[in-house]
């Protein structure tokens, strides 16, 4: 049975146990010194979370970080802090099979999110230790909330209760801006209620189990719910929720550190942004959604997390590598039973490696086209390289091989124009729009033109058995 963490607390004192934490005593400023550490932590390979005790003008401490390396990820399933990210994968696509895992509702006195009320008064700068995360950002950004969000429609159907990640921008002490793209399942909801001039009932919950946040922020079915999945990946065991406050049909995870709980306001937009996001640039000033808070439940001293998004690798890279990967991987293997394991840990899934076996001519371009028809991939997925079912898709070092001797640049590249596209990518013009690269690095197969045979050199007969020997020796 895996390890299982109710609440972020519990995760931060097993990272501290295993050497993943460091904890800064000494006061800080909140510019620009807990972004330059949350980068600075990225650099370090396998860095620690990052722990500000004291930050200049604000009561409580601020952490960021958590999911910042190969080591926290592994730690945050339970397994050895060492353990390699396609192991990793593998234990993840396991554990996804174990989904639907119901969780469980605690009751208000027994949800340390409930300790403390505001709600005359409200002032974020109060209650949150806030900072902008980049230098040319509009304002102070939430980057790592879990928000809490429900079908109008059906405000009663748990497996349509959206628990899902999105930037937010606090806008004054009680109003918060809040990025609902076209393509994200909390946008669907929110057009179901401006198109009868309602209020959206939301919570944005800060400081989560690292599950949760994983969870979040991973791209699953609109009738699939994220609590459900926290559970399976916790290996079955459920995980505690508890009844908002304000609505009876949202549950916010019962160890959050804050909720903030209201409600979009409808029909109503302002400008939000620029922001530095996680393809490593500045986003540009959009409209977007206005959030009202009526409410703020907190535990005492009540821990901030938020995470540093820059050129990659940073946090966000490894919050989002494996959580894109395994949905992906799932959704095609459902009709493609040949593929082997899919690497979307680029960018949010903008790039992606699929190995497969080949049962056809063709078939390496037919792989990459059901990927772009998944709900993820659509939008998101830009260059895809299909690579066959003996090439590791998480070494780049097999991958270039691939590509270096299995692509006929004329043959096995193919643009599509005029697709679906990530509007923050900085690429993507108009915004929104993409062409697409598909690139087949499979051995050809009939009927596919293949003029030359290949065949493949395969490695000394006792090769297993030295790399047992030299890896006992090699410490």
């Amino acid at each position: 049975m895996a390890k299982v963490y109710k609440d972020l607390r519990s995760f931060l004192e097993t990272l501290e146990e295993e050497g993943q934490l460091v904890r800064i005593k000494d006061e800080v400023m909140p510019e620009p010194d807990i972004a330059s550490a949350g980068r600075a932590a990225a650099n370090i390979k396998n860095g620690p979370a990052v722990l500000f005790e004291k930050v200049n003008g604000y009561k409580y401490s601020v952490v960021t970080n958590v999911h910042g390396s190969w080591a926290n990820h592994a730690l945050m399933l339970g397994m050895p802090k060492d353990t390699p990210t396609k192991e990793q994968f593998f234990e993840l696509n396991r554990r996804w099979d174990k989904f639907p895992v119901e969780p469980n509702i605690v009751s208000r006195e027994e949800a340390p999110c409930k300790e403390n009320v505001v709600d005359k008064d409200i002032n974020l700068f109060e209650i949150l230790p806030l900072y902008r995360i980049n230098d040319q950002d509009s304002g102070f950004f939430l980057s790592k909330a879990s928000v809490v969000t429900a079908d109008p429609e059906e405000p009663g159907n748990f497996d349509k209760m959206n628990v899902g990640t999105y930037r937010i921008q606090v806008k004054d002490k009680d109003r918060v801006g809040i990025q609902a793209l076209a393509f994200h399942d909390i946008a669907v909801q929110l057009e179901k209620a401006e198109r009868k001039n309602e209020k959206l009932p939301i919570a944005i919950t800060l400081g989560n189990s690292p599950l949760v946040t994983f969870m979040a922020s991973t791209p699953i079915g609109y009738t699939q719910n994220e609590y459900e999945f926290v559970g399976a990946l916790q290996d079955g065991v459920p995980t505690d929720i508890v009844k908002s406050d304000l609505y009876d049909h949202l549950y916010v995870p019962a160890g959050s550190e804050v909720v903030l709980e209201g409600y979009i306001e409808p029909r109503v937009r302002e400008v939000e942004g620029p922001f530095g996001e996680f393809p490593g640039s500045y986003s540009g000033c959009r409209q977007q959604c206005v959030v009202r808070i009526e409410r703020v439940t907190h535990r005492t001293n009540p821990i901030f997390e938020n995470l540093y998004l820059g050129i990659p690798w940073t946090e966000i890279d490894y919050l989002m590598a494996l959580n894109t990967s395994v949905p992906l991987y799932k959704q095609i293997k459902e009709s493609i039973p040949e593929v082997v394991a899919v690497n979307a840990m680029y960018t949010h899934g903008m790039g992606v490696i699929i190995s497969t076996k080949c049962r056809y001519g063709g078939y390496g371009k037919g792989v990459a086209f059901r990927l772009l028809s998944t709900p993820h991939g659509m939008p998101y997925s830009k260059v895809v390289i299909v690579v066959d079912e003996f090439v590791d898709p998480f070494n780049l070092e097999q991958v270039m091989w691939a590509l270096t001797t299995r692509v006929k640049p004329d043959k096995d590249v193919a643009i599509i124009p005029n697709c679906p596209g990530m509007p923050l990518d900085p690429s993507s013009v108009p915004a929104g729009m993409h062409t697409k690269m598909i690139i087949d690095a499979t051995t050809p197969v009939a009927p596919e033109p293949n003029p030359r045979e290949v065949e493949l050199l395969e490695p000394p007969a006792k090769t297993e058995e030295w790399e047992k020997i030299i890896r006992s020796m090699f410490k």
